[in-house]
Order: C-alpha cells, then sequence, then structure tokens
C-alpha cells in the first residue's frame, strides 16, 4: 500500500468518523434494540444489497486505491460515506472499522456446474441455468462434510495493516459472524429449481437423504465456527436487518448469535410439506442459537403458525409476495415484522403514490395489530442507473412515516 493510497484511506476514515460520532448513530441503534426487543417504536428503515454499479454521484463512487487491502476499505469507506449523504434512512455506522474473521473451509467436494446469461456485464444478477448433480441418493452420500478452520495469522495481518493507516484516527475491530442457514437456496445450484420441487413429490426419499446430509453439514460447520471463535454477535447486520437486541448477551457462543434462515424455493409449498422438508430438519440448529431470523423472498402467512413453534424465534420477513394483514395479525407483539418493500418500485420511473401507498398499508396494520416493525428495501437489482430513485424512495417513506410518529 503505497503512501498516497495511505492518504486517501486516511482522509475518507475522518468524514466517516465525524458522521459515526453524530449522536443519531446512538439513538437510531437504541431504536433497533427496542424493536428487536419487542418494544414498538417508529420503524427502522434500511437499505442494502444495492446495485452499486450503477450509482454514483460527481465521482463519489469512482475507487482509486489498486492494493487489495486498501481497495476493500476504500470500498468500505466510500459505500457508507455515499449512502450517508444520499439516502442515509436510519443506517447505524460504527465508531471502528471491522475486519470479520477470517476462515477457510474445505467444501463439500462439488462445485456448481451453470450456463449463465446476463444483459449488464457490469450486473452481478444473472440468470442460472444449473445441471443436475445430485439426482441420486448414491451421489448425495458422497458428499463430504466440510472442514472449517480459523485463520489468526490473516486476521492479525489485516488488522495490523488496518491500524497503520487508521491508528489516529479510528479503531481497528475484529468481528465475528452469525449464521446464515438457507439450504434450500443452494441445492437448486447443484440441481436446478425445477427437479427440485418436483422430487419432493416424485423422489421424496432422495429429498429426505438430500436435506438430511445439507443439514448435517450445516450442523457441524455451525459447532465448527463455534469451537475456532469465529462467531459473534458484534456485527454489522442480520442479513441486511438491524441486529441490535439485549437479549443476546456478548460472546462468542452459538447462544449468543443470530441464526438466520429461510426456504425462499417453498412459496408454493403447502405448510405440511414445507414441515417435513424445512421445519423438522432446522429445528435443531435453531434451538442451538439464541435468537432466530426466518423468511425471506417468500410468502409465509400459511407458515406463520408452524413458524412459531421455533421457540427463540424473534423476527419474520414479510416479502412483497406475502399478504400483509394475514401476517401482521399473526406475527402481532411478540415477534419482529421485517417489511420487505417491492424493490420494482426503484426501477425505471418512480411514482411517489405508489410507495406511499405500499408504506401507510404496513404502517396501519402494524399499528392495528401492536406490531415492532422495521422497512428493509433489498434484493434491488437496478434502478436503471437512477440514483435519483433511491434518494427519492428514502424521502417518500420517511415523510409517510412522519406522518404516523
Amino acid at each position: 500500500m503505497d503512501k498516497n493510497e495511505k492518504l486517501i484511506l486516511q482522509e475518507l476514515a475522518k468524514k466517516y468518523m465525524e458522521l459515526a460520532n453524530n449522536p443519531v448513530n446512538l439513538e437510531r441503534k437504541q431504536r433497533g434494540m427496542d424493536i428487536n426487543d419487542l418494544t414498538p417504536r417508529r420503524p427502522m428503515v434500511w437499505l442494502h444489497e444495492l446495485p452499486w454499479h450503477e450509482l454514483n454521484i460527481d465521482g463519489k463512487m469512482d475507487m482509486l486505491c489498486t492494493h487489495p487491502s486498501a481497495k476493500r476499505m476504500e470500498w468500505f469507506f466510500r459505500t457508507n460515506l455515499f449512502r450517508w449523504e444520499y439516502f442515509q434512512a436510519d443506517m447505524v455506522l460504527t465508531d471502528y472499522f471491522p475486519i470479520q474473521k477470517n476462515y477457510t473451509s474445505t467444501g463439500n467436494g462439488l462445485e456448481f456446474e451453470e450456463d449463465i446469461l446476463s444483459n449488464d456485464e457490469k450486473n452481478h444478477i444473472v440468470s442460472h441455468h444449473y445441471k443436475d448433480q445430485l439426482d441420486t441418493i448414491e451421489k448425495v452420500k458422497a458428499l463430504k462434510e466440510p472442514i472449517i478452520k480459523a485463520n489468526p495469522e490473516e486476521d492479525k495481518k489485516q488488522k495490523e495493516m488496518a491500524e497503520v493507516v487508521l491508528r489516529d484516527i479510528m479503531p481497528v475491530n475484529l468481528t465475528g459472524t452469525y449464521i446464515y442457514y438457507a439450504p434450500w437456496d443452494i441445492i437448486p445450484m447443484y440441481r436446478g429449481v425445477t427437479p427440485v420441487l418436483m422430487d419432493l413429490i416424485d423422489d421424496p426419499d432422495l429429498m429426505h437423504e438430500t436435506i438430511k446430509t445439507f443439514t448435517n453439514h450445516g450442523f457441524s460447520v455451525m459447532k465448527q465456527m463455534e469451537k475456532e471463535g469465529l462467531l459473534g454477535n458484534d456485527i454489522e447486520d442480520v442479513h441486511c436487518t438491524p441486529p441490535y437486541t439485549k437479549s443476546l448477551k456478548p460472546g462468542r457462543s452459538l447462544k449468543n448469535i443470530w441464526f438466520r434462515c429461510m426456504a425462499q424455493i417453498f412459496t408454493e409449498v403447502s405448510p405440511s410439506m414445507w414441515k417435513e422438508f424445512e421445519l423438522d430438519y432446522l429445528m435443531p440448529l435453531a434451538e442451538a442459537c439464541g435468537l432466530t431470523y426466518y423468511g425471506c423472498c417468500e410468502a409465509l402467512e400459511h407458515k406463520i403458525p408452524l413458524l412459531k413453534t421455533i421457540p427463540n424465534l424473534r423476527k419474520i420477513g414479510v416479502s412483497t409476495q406475502a399478504n400483509p394483514e394475514k401476517c401482521a395479525e399473526q406475527i402481532g407483539k411478540n415477534y419482529v415484522y421485517a417489511h420487505k418493500p417491492n424493490p420494482a418500485h426503484v426501477t425505471g420511473a418512480f411514482n411517489e403514490e405508489t410507495v406511499k401507498k405500499e408504506i401507510t398499508e404496513i404502517i396501519e396494520l402494524c399499528k392495528k395489530y401492536n406490531c415492532p416493525y422495521e422497512f428493509v428495501l433489498k434484493d434491488v437489482s437496478t434502478v436503471t442507473y437512477k440514483t435519483e430513485n433511491l434518494i427519492k424512495w428514502n424521502k417518500v417513506v420517511q415523510d409517510t412515516i412522519n406522518k404516523f410518529y
């Protein structure tokens, strides 16, 4: 890392820390904590999973560093500074530079085989067609259990390098991770979606062997990560949502962290089949952790009664595919209603009334049923190169919330 790169990072870090020391961060963090601890408050609004290749104003997202570590640091500062300036919503800036602990995995011995179609070479969101590689029980049984190893030497190297640059500006902290468990996101990448859904009926024995294998491997990875000291609740987010809570004590064990899970391809699967192939398998993993956040892009209104059997369930994802009132009525005051606004509303021509209508409906429902709730705009694969759409979306959402709080 040359002298010029260090100077670039130091200037960015100074701007970042000026914002991180703003008391509004503490207010937002406390509000997010209250919501996650089931005290209804003004909802948090976060924006994540953005098409950064489309976002730039006045060259503020132009990357200048070339050293790998410098590039990672520059990306952290530029993305946070850009979000804060143009669509900060209720984002929270940490008062330190985070470096997530490094580890290696041997994997399961099988690589994805796919064909890809793309209409924008800069966009990592593409169309996939996967080759079916797990169409027999024998192939499933041949998968290897991944072996996880922490890499403290790399952690030490990265931390010391960052401290050399940022020593007089901001501290550098090694952070842990939570458990992100989504086998039904991964299994179709070895088979394709259609064969998986068909075999739930045509070959249930194969599907049970498949999810049993992935679950056993997943639980093993969780325990290995705990043993290797890789876990922690000092995290910036729980899959794009605020992670703050007093319900988890500081520590590095499974009981100190969030468990994140979902089965997005199961939207059209019946509750009983979902329980058979998803809930029954994930239950021991969820019970091993401190709190559980379930759901992503799938509709869950018909599965919430079964979801409630997870003893440490705290947050439920409500997608745009779901019936919002049925979800709010069942979620009530006992869980966080994590609403995912429609990302299509920031694509193309922006319609203020459409956004206002969506947000107003959710606010009224959550107040009606006393739900602690939050808004998280995510899965934004494109804004059709109109950064102003995100700026407008944030303003409309905040103005709409202001009418109720």
